[in-house]
């Protein structure tokens, strides 16, 4: 009975994940089976708190004071999904993201504001208890080369967001290249959904633009993503949508023409190492890449299932 007892207390202490799986599709989704509503109804509300609300100007303004290069870009806004699932368990055969607008000054006076866990609404539905938070959506990238190694990146330490940690590569889908700098579009249903087309695209579009811009290799040498779902770091609740790339390239090739990567000033090494290594890595991962490596093995896991 006493060991019982122990058991139990210490499986009570054991500390939660730094992430949260807010949506996990093991089997990978093309982009035929991933659409995309892009609609003002998915940007952040205002907090009721007039404090918090002044805070996040303030906080801006103090950035903007110390560092006068910081550029306040457009980026999409996670406001949450609906799931249609197909026939086996479990099995998700298509997923509708719900995307709004929001900008790297909220992002900052919001998620990272020292104050960011007041912004947060008690709820479990995840759309409610970040509805005053900025929540841009990022993106990352399971890498998987030819000799079978995944490709992981050590941050700068320079970076404004976990210096020196490892990290999956990735950043964001960018409005920007699809044009879209606000919610300035018509209501007609038939431009309506072509925003939404574009958008969807380019969450595809824009993780493989980040894994060449980063590591350095051809666009020819990867195959097309698989979405695998969306993590959300507890710290800062930071959401990011996970993809997986086949390399058709070796690990000692990638690690040649990473030394002349567009992006190579963002990172310091780039390793190349096996599914095992990678777990003994992840503790000095964000939580969000940490929730990326989680969607990485229920995929693998549901391959070898079937």
């Amino acid at each position: 009975m006493e060991k019982a007892a122990v058991s139990a207390s210490s499986k009570a202490r054991e500390p939660s994940p730094p992430f949260k799986l807010l949506l996990s599709c093991p089997a990978g989704l093309s982009p035929s089976q991933v659409s995309v509503v892009f609609d003002e109804a998915y940007d952040r509300s205002r907090h009721p708190d007039t404090y918090l609300e002044n805070s996040i100007a303030e906080i801006w303004d103090q950035r903007v004071q110390i560092n006068k290069s910081l550029y306040n870009g457009t980026k999409f806004r996670y406001g949450g999904n609906v799931l249609l699932h197909g026939d086996g368990p479990n099995q998700v055969s298509r997923v509708c993201l719900h995307l709004g607008l929001t900008d790297y000054r909220t992002f900052m006076g919001t998620n990272l504001n020292p104050l960011w866990e007041k912004f947060l609404v008690p709820s479990e539905d995840d759309s409610i208890c970040c509805q005053h938070t900025s929540s841009p959506l990022g993106n990352g990238a399971i890498v998987e080369t030819s000799d079978n190694k995944i490709i992981v990146l050590r941050r700068s330490i320079n970076v404004g967001e976990f210096p020196g940690h490892f990290v999956f590569p990735g950043g964001h889908p960018e409005p920007q290249e699809i044009g879209i700098t606000s919610h300035q579009y018509a209501k007609d249903s038939t431009e309506s959904e072509l925003i939404n087309q574009k958008v969807s695209q380019e969450m595809f579009d824009s993780i493989i633009r980040e894994v060449v811009e980063e590591i350095g290799v051809p666009v020819a040498s990867l195959h097309n993503p698989l979405f695998i779902g969306i993590s959300r770091r507890e710290l800062n609740v930071r959401p990011a949508a996970f993809f997986f790339i086949k390399c058709s390239l070796e690990s000692k090739e990638i690690q040649k023409l990473y030394l002349s990567a567009q992006d190579g000033y963002e990172s310091t090494q780039l390793y190349a190492v096996s599914v095992t290594d990678l777990g003994t890595m992840a503790s000095n991962m964000p939580g969000c890449h940490q929730g990326g490596l989680a969607l990485y093995k229920l995929m693998v896991e549901a391959l070898t299932i079937t």
